[in-house]
């Protein structure tokens, strides 16, 4: 599993989705694959820690239980955001039945949040019957290339009727994808390139992957600064092939019972990988 850093393009994101969501609009965020979008997404709206308790919600006490939920509801309170990945195909009719039945659940934990903050100051006993239902104030949607056209409606009509902000993740040409939906495009606010890693940032994740496999980096080290070039030339600031590279990394080290991550160790870890052309 990709391991989450904070990084210049997850801020980037952060200021980007806040804008969006305060200013009542759509946004569209595009990018290569594995750079980490829908990773900031998640984060963004506390999806990974409520994603489990969302999806498998009923299928066991992991949302009654208090001591694991608060920390969950009081994420999606903060964000008041949804996060949804269609399916492949996904129906207009699916798409509108899987959005309501996720935004029930996330406004009870939100309502269940607030709930409880109120029982904790003093004298608002009588408000706790009043509380509205919570209102989701951004939705998030992945893989938004997968929408068919009559899939957006039900978006645009969401967003039209309820004030709520959209937010799309996808590949890049996303931007162009939905400017053929003129209706829907015209309400579109804000288009966010979300980049791959700059060479001081990949130096920062870099330091952090050499020092999970319990080594140091030095960049003044030409052995270390071979294996740094050899990995900027294969990953080009990929996250996703990065954390693939370095669990193969870390296989090539076991296996050969060796205690320095070389350009051989880097180039014997790229050989292992089916690994296409980065963007």
């Amino acid at each position: 599993m990709n391991r989450f850093m904070v990084t210049t393009e997850h801020r980037r994101f952060i200021e980007f989705a806040d804008a969006v969501r305060k200013q009542k609009t759509i946004g569209i965020c595009y990018g290569p694959a594995g750079i980490g979008k829908t990773q900031s997404g998640q984060h963004y709206a506390g999806w990974h820690k409520a994603r489990d308790t969302i999806e498998y919600w009923g299928e066991d006490d992991h949302h009654c239980r208090a001591d694991k939920a608060a920390p969950i509801n009081a994420a999606l309170a903060r964000s008041r955001t949804v996060f949804y990945t269609p399916q492949v195909q996904t129906t207009p009719k699916q798409l509108k039945a899987e959005l309501d039945h996720v935004f029930v659940l996330v406004s009870l934990c939100i309502e269940e949040h607030l709930i409880t903050q109120q029982k904790d100051q003093p004298g608002d006993q009588a408000r706790l019957h009043r509380i509205r239902k919570p209102v989701v104030e951004l939705m998030i949607i992945d893989e938004s290339e997968r929408l068919s056209a009559g899939s957006i409606e039900p978006l645009r009509d969401r967003f039209d009727r309820y004030g709520i902000a959209l937010l799309l993740i996808g590949m890049t040409g996303l931007e162009k994808q939905f400017s053929h939906y003129a209706q829907f495009y015209s309400r579109v606010g804000f288009a966010h390139q979300y980049r791959q890693l700059a060479d001081d940032e990949l130096l920062f994740v870099l330091q952090r992957q050499w020092k999970r496999l319990g080594k140091e980096l030095d960049p003044d080290d030409f052995t270390d600064r071979q294996a740094i070039t050899a990995i900027a030339r294969i990953t080009r600031g990929n996250f996703r092939l990065l954390d693939r590279l370095f669990t193969q990394i870390d296989r090539v080290l076991r296996i050969n019972d060796l205690n320095t991550i070389t350009e051989d160790v880097v180039e014997a870890a790229r050989s292992t990988l089916v690994i296409g052309t980065p963007e």
